[in-house]
Order: C-alpha cells, then sequence, then structure tokens
C-alpha cells in the first residue's frame, strides 16, 4: 500500500469534503442573518446596528480562533523571512481583514438586508468565477484553459439569469444587488491574498487577526453611527453563536485550504453556497422560490462542473 505523504488538506477526497462543509456552512449565514435581523428588530434603514451585528459576530469568532491558536502553541510571530519587513508585513494583514471581513461583510450585511436571502446567495456566486479568472492571472499553478474559460461564461449566465422576469421576482438595485456584488468582489480579491498571508504569519493565525480586527472595525463605526441591538432574547443569542460556528469554521477550513491547493480548485466549490443559500432561505424565511432561481442555481453549478472537469 502506497503510503500518502500529503497534508490532509491536499489529499481530493479530504479537499472536496473540508471545501464542501465550508460552502455548506456559508450557504446557511443567508437565512439566519435574515433571522437575527428580525429577532434582533434590526431594519433596513438601521446601518450602524447591522454593522454592529456583523462586527461582534466576526470580532468573536476571530477571538475564538486565537485562543484555540494559542492553547494549541501555534506561533503568532511573523515568518522568518518577514521579520525584517513588519511594518510592510502588518499593513498586508490590515488590508486583509479589511477586505476579508470589514469591507466585505459591511457590504454583505447592507446588501442582504436589501434583498432576498435565495437571491442574495445566487448573485453572491460572481466571487467564485470571479476568483478562477484572477487566480489564472497572479498564480502559475492556475493556468486559464478552454474549460475553465467556458464553465465561467456558464457561470456569468446563472447570473444574468437572476434579473429574468418582472419587478415582482425581483430586480437590481444599488443597496441590494450592487452591496452583494461589491461584497463578492472583496471575497475574492481576499483569497487571493490567503497565500500572502500564509507566506507571513500561519495562516491559522492570520485568519484569527482578519476577523478579529476586521470585527472590530465594524463594531467602532457601528456604535458611532448610533447602532445597538434593540431586542436581545435567547433564540437571538443562539442564532448569533450559529453565525459565529459558521465563520469559526468556514474560515478556517477556506483559508487552509487556499494555501495549499491551487486557489481554483477550491474556490469553485463556493457555487455550492447559492443552492444551499436559495433552498434555506425559502425553507427558513417563506421566501418566494421563483423558477429563476432553479435555472441560476443549475447554471452556476454547471459551471463549477465544467470548470472541475477533466483530467
Amino acid at each position: 500500500m502506497i503510503h500518502d505523504s500529503r497534508s490532509i488538506f491536499q489529499r481530493p477526497l479530504w479537499v472536496a469534503l473540508f471545501a464542501f462543509t465550508a460552502a455548506f456552512l456559508w450557504g446557511w449565514a443567508y437565512p439566519f442573518i435574515k433571522l437575527g435581523f428580525a429577532e434582533f428588530q434590526i431594519s433596513s434603514d438601521m446601518t450602524g446596528s447591522k454593522m454592529l451585528f456583523a462586527g461582534i459576530r466576526f470580532c468573536l469568532s476571530g477571538l475564538i480562533i486565537l485562543t484555540i491558536g494559542r492553547l494549541t502553541n501555534r506561533s503568532f510571530s511573523l515568518n522568518d523571512a518577514y521579520r525584517s519587513k513588519r511594518f510592510s508585513s502588518l499593513l498586508f494583514l490590515l488590508l486583509f481583514a479589511l477586505l476579508n471581513t470589514t469591507l466585505h461583510y459591511a457590504a454583505f450585511y447592507i446588501g442582504l438586508s436589501h434583498s432576498q436571502g435565495s437571491r442574495a446567495s445566487i448573485l453572491n456566486s460572481l466571487s467564485v468565477f470571479t476568483v478562477v479568472i484572477l487566480a489564472c492571472v497572479f498564480f502559475k499553478s492556475d493556468r486559464m484553459t478552454l474549460r475553465k474559460v467556458v464553465g465561467c461564461i456558464v457561470g456569468f449566465l446563472g447570473i444574468l439569469a437572476l434579473n429574468l422576469g418582472g419587478e415582482d421576482s425581483g430586480s437590481f438595485t444599488f443597496l441590494g444587488d450592487g452591496m452583494i456584488i461589491l461584497n463578492a468582489l472583496c471575497g475574492a480579491f481576499a483569497g487571493l491574498m490567503t497565500r500572502g498571508v500564509n507566506k507571513r504569519i500561519d495562516v491559522f493565525i492570520g485568519t484569527g487577526y482578519s476577523l478579529a480586527v476586521g470585527g472590530a472595525l465594524l463594531i467602532i463605526p457601528g456604535l458611532l453611527l448610533g447602532g445597538t441591538l434593540p431586542h436581545i432574547t435567547l433564540w437571538g443569542i443562539v442564532i448569533l453563536l450559529f453565525l459565529i460556528a459558521i465563520s469559526t469554521i468556514g474560515f478556517t477550513l477556506y483559508n487552509k485550504l487556499l494555501t495549499c491547493n491551487p486557489v481554483g480548485k477550491v474556490a469553485i466549490w463556493n457555487s455550492l453556497i447559492p443552492v444551499v443559500g436559495a433552498v434555506t432561505s425559502c425553507l427558513c424565511l417563506g421566501e418566494t422560490f421563483y423558477l429563476k432561481y432553479i435555472l441560476a442555481a443549475t447554471l452556476a453549478a454547471s459551471g463549477v462542473y465544467i470548470i472541475n472537469s477533466g483530467k
């Protein structure tokens, strides 16, 4: 029997399992965020409260990761090659925190409160195909192929399919779809930066810092804008704990996979998020499930299959 010396995060079966787990968890975030808004009585015009809610979620998630890192004796120091570049390394990590957490989720929470959860989850799959394209530009391990081009085109058609139909089934709005697109682009660029984070510091610790610092940078403006959690209940706290768990597990798995594998190979699994998000939003929130969601989700999933098929 041949012994596989590769890390568990590089073995195809485990890569698929971990990437699927992260995507599945993130898909559930859509209905849970909207349920949280309702339970804490945060209305669509309460921008400060939305930022506060998001900030608490990510800051606590980051602190949990950092605590686990401390208890398991992980290194919190910069890697040897970057200790002489402390200032530029810290700026890079700060930029990662801003893109990966602060700007990413400020746009996400605002957009989700102005859009249906099912629609937003499918639209957010834009980040998947953006990552695939950008990875081919920045990383030699991700080469552009005809298969990837076709897969991206099919995936983008899924995005366009969202705007089929009349106004009753949803149409483009800046605060809704526009913010979700901005969130997707932030997530895509943050994904590309993950390898740079791993070069500078243990990616587990880097993930913790990005969530904790990025979350804090959401809490501060949230409070300055008069944000509060108007109605705190036990169920609301349970929802918040679920969201914290989703962030902690999802980001830890996803960021580790990005450092060990071709970016496109990992990122394309996130096209499962719209399928999970659309179905769970309709089941949990009672949203109307339009036929165009099936078309959009099918095209997005087909784009993933095309990109990931072949040798």
